[in-house]
């Protein structure tokens, strides 16, 4: 009897086991195409760098966002041109966060727009470190060209690696 009941719930787990990936699998691909619905608006096409204000000869930003929040480099977050303000929603204090969809070197990711800057010429966002380290891991490359960047429509989104 014991034997019997031991196999069953070692049956029972290696189906959860089974069934977890898929779920998440399945999960990702309907976020997937959700994102796709959702992105509104043109795309805006440039070069994306990195910041963090806390870092020693950091030029931008500062330790408060344009929405207000804090500058927390572990989440995924970055800073609009100011220029792009108002196509992406209106970057403001107090207000509530803006949403977009970053696109580069074959990988992809939703940002939470907090801030705005006057970044320098060709650039078109500056993600912060955890965003910008998806792109370029070791940080060597400092600014990736080509980066597509999609508002996002609605404010109920995840940030995070999308895919």
């Amino acid at each position: 009897m014991v034997f019997r009941s031991s196999a069953a719930i070692c049956g029972a787990l290696v189906a959860l086991a089974v069934s977890v990936p898929v779920a998440r699998s399945e999960a990702g691909e309907v976020h997937s195409s959700t994102i796709v619905i959702a992105a509104s608006g043109d795309a805006v096409v440039g070069a994306a760098s990195t910041y963090n204000p806390f870092k020693p000869g950091s030029e931008e930003g500062g330790p408060n966002t344009a929405s207000g929040e804090r500058y927390d480099p572990s989440v995924w977050t970055a800073a609009i041109k100011t220029s792009l303000r108002q196509k992406f929603g209106g970057v403001q204090f107090g207000a509530r966060p803006k949403f977009a969809l970053v696109e580069a070197v074959g990988k992809k990711v939703i940002v939470k727009i907090n801030d705005v800057g006057p970044l320098k010429p060709g650039r078109i966002i500056d993600l912060n470190e955890r965003t910008m380290r998806h792109f370029d891991p070791s940080l060597e490359l400092g600014v990736i060209p080509d980066v597509t960047v999609r508002p996002l429509s609605g404010d109920d989104w995840t940030p995070g690696p999308v895919g």
